[in-house]
């Protein structure tokens, strides 16, 4: 079994409780990783026995262009959609940042993470 991780992925999108995060939108980051079984790739070197890093992002852009009021449920959305699509896939980990929330202060993020398997 391998992790396979896909880190900084860095998305606009229109996610947030206030109707101006959904009408203007912001930045996010998107750190993703999952397990699956690698060892017939380890062998053959082949993309064809292994889930491609870029079908997997484009899972999560996907998923990122579908506004929600939150980052759980958006969080939740792309993790259950890399498992339904990549049957090979054991669990997911998936970490959304919002980048310079509007919560009236100095920051850098706010992040959801969650934790899914099979």
């Amino acid at each position: 079994m391998a992790l396979i991780e896909i880190n900084g992925m860095r998305f606009y999108a229109h996610h947030g409780c206030f109707e101006q995060e959904r009408t203007i939108g912001t930045h996010f980051q998107v750190d993703l990783a999952f397990t699956t079984d690698t060892s017939c790739a380890e062998v053959s070197d082949n993309i064809a026995d292994t889930v491609s890093y870029l079908d997997v992002y484009q899972v999560v852009k996907r998923e990122m262009l579908i506004p929600s009021n939150l980052l759980e449920h958006v969080a939740r959305r792309v993790g259950e959609a890399v498992l339904a699509q990549f049957t090979d896939t054991m669990t997911v980990n998936v970490k959304i940042y919002k980048l310079n929330p509007p919560l009236g202060g100095q920051m850098d993020s706010v992040s959801v993470q969650l934790d899914l398997q099979r």
